[in-house]
């Protein structure tokens, strides 16, 4: 969405508020698929429930390239929005349970294998930056629907081992307080509301410094490799650590990349504030399914991930419009992006009082 944004809103006159609400209600559907996955899970086993929303992430994709040429084109794309947020809150939550069940195998390293799963979602940033910016908005809306249509693919034939009866409700649910993880939840919160608005945002922020084509793309691949290689970077961190000591540290490194381009627009300053970021911000989601399972048994996993997922949906939700709405007034985008910094590093604070169980 960042790389399709620019165009976007130059050709349907998008201020930066509804151009951060469209996020914000993509954040809304997430949440609705957050809430929902408990009780999906007590019908349904958590592959069933990851590659139905791959299927329905791509046939929504696909249509976001048809909505753009139809009246009410705004009222479609928050639609579409909104449920490509419900697919994917299916996918990613119930992909993150798979990737806990696939450490337990014998000669698995856990941490590992979910730096592994979350560090994945760089190759898609990596093929989106290669497939959006050659076509008009509409049509590469259809390429990254194609690229979903592949992944979803390759994911029902590699995860054919992982699939297992549903878990009956009292015993998926047992072990889990979330109280017991307060400060850990606040710092996830904190987490989504200032990481979306980078995300949201930064291309049209280094189009309006000036950024060249070539530029953008190349700071789009670089953020992307910095999310593959996250994989390895923070194993042993995730590892180590049962409290909210990894949560606090990618917090705080996430601050510092949101807020590299607000100080800088050095092509230096740029690039280091992209590949810290794809470095951090997924790591950084996998740390809490670490935590949950640090500190849970298997059959409390379901509700841990759960509620971990429906808190930073919560902050997705808030954080894009409030970007767009600082950044419509004085400051503009700077400013909206320093903010995020800002409720990234409280993030941080929070995170570091999360004590192992």
């Amino acid at each position: 969405y960042a790389l399709l944004l620019p165009p976007m809103r130059a050709e349907l006159g998008w201020s930066y508020f509804t151009a951060g609400a469209m996020n914000t209600v993509n954040a809304m559907g997430y949440l609705v698929g957050a809430l929902l996955l408990p009780r999906a899970l007590a019908r349904l086993d958590a592959r069933t429930i990851f590659l139905a929303g791959g299927w329905g992430a791509a046939l929504l994709l696909a249509l976001h390239g048809v909505a753009g040429s139809m009246a009410r084109s705004d009222a479609l794309l928050y639609a579409l929005r909104g449920l490509t947020g419900v697919a994917s809150a299916a996918t990613f939550a119930s992909g993150g349970l798979l990737a806990a069940r696939l450490g337990q195998q014998p000669g698995a390293r856990p941490s590992l294998v979910l730096g592994l799963y979350y560090g994945g979602t760089g190759l898609g940033i990596v093929a989106s930056s290669l497939i959006v910016p050659p076509l008009t908005w509409p049509v590469a809306w259809q390429g990254l629907a194609l690229a979903a249509l592949a992944a979803t693919l390759a994911m029902g034939l590699g995860t054919r081992p992982l699939a297992a009866a549903p878990m009956a409700a009292a015993a998926r649910g047992a072990g889990f307080r979330a109280r017991d993880f307060a400060f850990g939840l606040a710092g996830y919160l904190m987490f989504g509301l200032g990481y979306i608005g980078y995300m949201t945002f930064i291309v049209t922020l280094l189009r309006e410094q000036g950024a060249s084509g070539a530029t953008v793309v190349a700071f789009y691949i670089l953020l992307g490799c910095g999310v593959i290689a996250s994989s390895w970077l923070w194993a042993p961190l995730l590892q180590r650590f049962r409290g909210g000591q990894p949560l606090a540290l990618l917090d705080a490194l996430l601050a510092v990349a949101t807020l590299l381009p607000v100080l800088s627009a050095h092509p230096l300053a740029v690039f280091a504030s992209g590949a810290l970021f794809g470095a951090v911000f997924l790591s950084l989601v996998a740390s809490t399914t670490a935590l949950v399972r640090h500190n849970l048994p298997p059959a409390a996993w379901p509700a841990g991930i759960a509620a971990f997922t429906s808190i930073f949906a919560a902050g997705q939700i808030v954080g894009p419009s409030l970007v767009g709405w600082v950044a419509d007034g004085a400051g503009g985008l700077a400013r909206g992006l320093a903010v995020s910094a800002g409720v990234l590093a409280l993030g941080a604070l929070l995170a570091a009082r999360q004590r192992a169980l």
